[in-house]
């Protein structure tokens, strides 16, 4: 070869190794879209849901094995024989520049049996029936579900008892349909939950949120005459 054709190849060398070697893959950014939230958990329709509910269209960047630490968790918890464990996080939708104390979350426990129909409620809250009752007001809302799966030993007899529930929603005013976008949230999720964890007809939760839920009385305390 002659010394055109060394110089040649020995040209393209350097310039391939300067395009593949010498650049540095881009920064990940700190921030995700509500889309890419809870690992992508509410992707395909309630990323606007999402933003009304946090009041963000921007989010902090979060890791994504949350959901498999949540699962082992209650599995964990379930087997205890506890009739109530603390449960996790199931992730944050912390939105950018928010302080931790204010971020919205998704956490999910076991619940006592008495918490369901548990006379009295929050200022402005609301009753469903979803899962065993669902709860919703302008800051927060919750499903309580039952879980048979092959994952919980011993459930076909004793269900687990499953609550999850969104807190420090963003206050956008006392309207049904704002407190409902509360509860389209923690149902995506909760609906994410029982089939990671194998749940049975999905513990009973619908595929969709009926806009048509019933909604059930509030129940009263007890007054010394009652007792």
């Amino acid at each position: 070869m002659n010394r055109n054709g060394k110089t040649l190849i020995a040209g393209l060398v350097v310039a391939v190794c300067a395009t593949a070697c010498g650049s540095d893959p881009e920064p990940q950014s700190p921030y995700v879209k509500a889309a890419e939230v809870c690992d992508g958990l509410f992707a395909g329709g309630l990323e606007k849901t999402v933003e009304a509910v946090t009041g963000a269209t921007s989010f902090k960047r979060r890791a994504d094995d949350d959901m498999d630490r949540l699962i082992g968790k209650i599995e964990k918890e379930y087997a205890s024989g506890r009739s109530w464990a603390q449960g996790g996080d199931l992730c944050e939708l912390a939105a950018k520049g928010s302080r931790s104390v204010d971020e919205t979350s998704l956490r999910f426990h076991i619940y006592a049996p008495q918490d369901v129909n548990y006379p009295g409620s929050r200022e402005g809250e609301r009753r469903f029936s979803l899962g065993k009752e669902a709860v919703t007001n302008v800051r927060s809302a919750g499903i309580y579900f039952e879980c048979v799966s092959p994952r919980l030993d011993g459930s076909k007899n004793r269900p687990a008892r499953i609550y999850g529930g969104l807190s420090k929603a963003h206050d956008r005013g006392g309207a049904l349909e704002k407190a409902m976008d509360n509860l389209r949230v923690v149902h995506a999720a909760s609906l994410a939950v029982a089939e990671k964890l194998e749940c049975e007809d999905n513990a009973g939760l619908p595929a969709e949120l009926d806009s048509d839920l019933k909604e059930l009385p509030p129940v009263g305390r007890e007054t010394e005459s009652d007792s």
